[in-house]
């Protein structure tokens, strides 16, 4: 059941990114010129279960792939927050402790996300 979960996750990631790709508009953004969140935040299926639970482990791959947002917080707070990860069941409250579960030394600590803030 858990692999069926995670490639409808996946999928859905997919679908919602290439809808979102249409309607994209140029300019800068909070991920830099060249992509959207919603793009990026394809880049987190390794989180897939740790962003819609808080008990369950982060991968290796999963803290890699954070560990290059949480360079720019912004971005980081724009992809957790995307529609493309809320279509695909990330819970927000659940994703922004992502880093802290992580163990990263140097994560934005307090750093406002939307309504949420990181722990």
């Amino acid at each position: 059941m858990e692999g069926h979960t995670k490639m409808l996750f996946i999928l859905g990631l997919v679908a919602i990114a290439s809808i979102s790709e249409i309607y994209r508009v140029e300019g800068a953004g909070e991920c830099g010129k060249n992509t959207t969140p919603d793009n990026e935040a394809i880049k987190l299926v390794p989180c897939a279960s740790a962003a819609q639970d808080e008990n369950a482990s982060v991968s290796q791959s999963c803290c890699a792939q954070v560990k290059k947002f949480g360079q720019n917080p912004a971005c980081l707070c724009a992809v957790l927050l995307s529609n493309t990860a809320k279509m695909s069941g990330v819970d927000p409250k659940v994703a922004i402790t992502i880093p802290k579960r992580c163990n990263f030394a140097d994560r934005p600590v307090g750093y406002k996300c939307g309504p949420y803030t990181l722990p």
